[in-house]
């Protein structure tokens, strides 16, 4: 049938829009970056590296040298998918440097013992953003203060509506005056929406950071003693993604206001932090 013959019936999204972005975000990402392989997981970070330069995955390999007397050593390594020429027609789309597992792996997981052993670092690297773009965004001003600028304009609004309505103001002159406080009201609600928006994160924030610390109790006394497996479900759970510079290694955290129990026993699923980064090279 020919699309002019269609009959168009309007239906209601099932799926709350936000939550549809963030699973196509993760879905992308996933097909992008080749999260794991038929054959199961094969190195330790594998799906959360992405390189900096080119915005390609980093993948494990094994490289294999011949010794002084004949022997061979193979050595794993991280590299940038970008820089394997065979997949953009033979020329490398980027340059950035390989990592050798055996020190990139040990860096990870000492950042992930960090924040196990001091949640409150993401809690204080959190509050630091949120006052950076509170200033930024109100100029330093608190809620309050916000909230009494908005009510001296709606005042001033009521009583200029009122001169209008007893004839006391031409309408050409009130047309103009009142645009100018509905434009101002509109930019200083945009401002309390931001604070209130804030204040609604620090709140969510102190919960999290709450489960945080209760998770890290429950698994202080065993982070030491976890096996591979356990360890790449840590990070896992932990870590949203390792950004690999020519510099620098930024581990980015996660923050979910909802996570699951996790374990180091099952294979339990779930975030508990977000987007803190701590660097490192």
């Amino acid at each position: 049938m020919p699309a002019t013959e269609w009959i168009r019936v309007p239906v209601p999204a099932i799926v709350d829009p936000a939550l549809f972005d963030a699973v196509q975000e993760q879905l992308c990402e996933n097909l992008r970056r080749s999260r794991e392989s038929a054959r199961g997981a094969r190195y330790l970070l594998q799906g959360l590296l992405v390189c900096r330069s080119c915005g390609y995955a980093y993948c494990g390999k094994v490289l294999s040298t011949r010794l002084a007397g004949g022997e061979r050593r193979e050595y794993t390594y991280y590299r940038c998918c970008g820089s394997d020429a065979h997949h953009f027609g033979g020329q490398r789309a980027c340059t950035n440097t390989q990592l050798r597992t055996d020190v990139l792996d040990p860096a990870v997981w000492q950042e992930v013992e960090h924040v196990l052993r001091d949640p409150t670092q993401i809690a204080a690297e959190y509050e630091r953003r949120l006052e950076a773009a509170r200033r930024k965004d109100t100029g330093g001003l608190n809620l309050a203060a916000v909230e009494t600028q908005l009510a001296k304009l709606r005042r001033g609004m009521g009583r200029l509506i009122d001169s209008y309505a007893e004839g006391l103001i031409e309408r050409a002159e009130f047309e103009p005056r009142i645009a100018g406080f509905r434009q101002r009201i509109q930019a200083w609600e945009v401002q309390a929406k931001a604070l209130q928006d804030e204040a609604a994160q620090r709140r969510t924030l102190s919960l999290i950071i709450g489960r945080l610390e209760d998770f890290a109790r429950r698994v202080h006394d065993r982070v030491a003693e976890v096996d591979w497996h356990q360890r790449r479900e840590l990070i896992r759970l932990l870590v949203k993604r390792i950004e690999i510079d020519r510099e620098h290694i930024n581990v980015v955290f996660r923050i979910d206001p909802s996570p699951s129990r996790p374990n180091l026993t099952g294979t339990g699923t779930g975030t508990v932090l977000q987007d803190c980064g701590r660097r490192g090279r």
